[in-house]
């Protein structure tokens, strides 16, 4: 049985099938660990393998358990593309020792965030898959080019989030993250980082404090209430949205940044 797992800059996809690297439908089988992974694989991919992400709609994915049929669908897969460093431990765990590393991060998985870093995940994607992704890069190119324009003059450039996930973002569009928790959504921040965040927001003069829509959006709401800032969704695309593709939600990113950092 061929195997192909594929650690990704800190992001994994996995793609799972019901049988010897196989689904019930005679296709291969691709089991994807979150969505933005699984999305690059039902573009890529498209009739010829059967796509499962292991994260359902509305779940948080850092925080993904898997059961013992999920876990079979790892071992019985044809291609297996999930995050390392720890984004999703029980998926790592599950494909331990079995991983290739083709593009080592720094901590920070949130490549898909940038469209020029996502666009290399989709083309590893594509390579394991034995695939072409032209008409998804081309996509790709265009919505970098809408971010650059979009972003490229604003009153203000730096944007409070309740996550540390935007980091990719800020530096490919000369913008500054300021972040009330880590990489780790649901970090509780300390009473002295909470009050540095406060501080730091008020210095800034920025006039909207970013949560997103799963994850609780208390520590914003205390932030926003501290500095007389309001909220706003900027959204991590960590799961899916029904209704919504990775380009849609990104774009609605565009439109939030936008109207927060004043863009002409």
């Amino acid at each position: 049985m061929t195997r192909i797992v594929l650690i990704i800059a800190s992001a994994a996809t996995l793609v799972s099938g019901c049988g010897a690297n196989g689904s019930s439908s005679g296709k291969k089988t691709v089991v994807a660990a979150f969505y933005p992974l699984a999305y690059a694989a039902e573009r890529i991919g498209g009739s010829a393998y059967d796509v499962a992400n292991l994260t359902p709609p509305g779940a948080e994915p850092h925080d993904l358990e898997l059961t013992p049929q999920a876990v079979a669908r790892i071992q019985r897969a044809a291609v297996v593309l999930y995050l390392g460093n720890a984004f999703q431990p029980a998926v790592a765990k599950a494909v331990s020792g079995n991983g290739v590393d083709l593009l080592p991060g720094d901590g920070d998985p949130h490549v898909w965030l940038d469209p020029v870093l996502y666009a290399r995940t989709v083309r590893k994607i594509a390579a394991a898959l034995d695939r072409p992704a032209t008409p998804l890069l081309a996509q790709l190119r265009q919505l970098d080019a809408q971010y650059r324009r979009g972003l490229r003059d604003c009153r203000r450039r730096e944007i409070v989030t309740s996550h540390e996930a935007f980091g990719y973002l800020a530096r490919r569009y000369r913008l500054r993250q300021v972040a009330i928790t880590g990489i780790t959504p649901e970090a509780e921040p300390s009473p002295q980082r909470l009050a540095a965040v406060v501080r730091l927001v008020r210095k800034t003069h920025a006039t909207t404090v970013f949560f997103e829509r799963l994850v609780s959006p208390r520590l914003a709401d205390t932030v926003a209430r501290e500095v007389g800032a309001k909220t706003a969704v900027l959204d991590p695309i960590e799961g899916q949205e029904p209704g919504q593709t990775y380009f849609t939600l990104m774009r609605r990113n565009l439109a939030a940044l936008r109207k927060a950092l004043g863009c002409r």
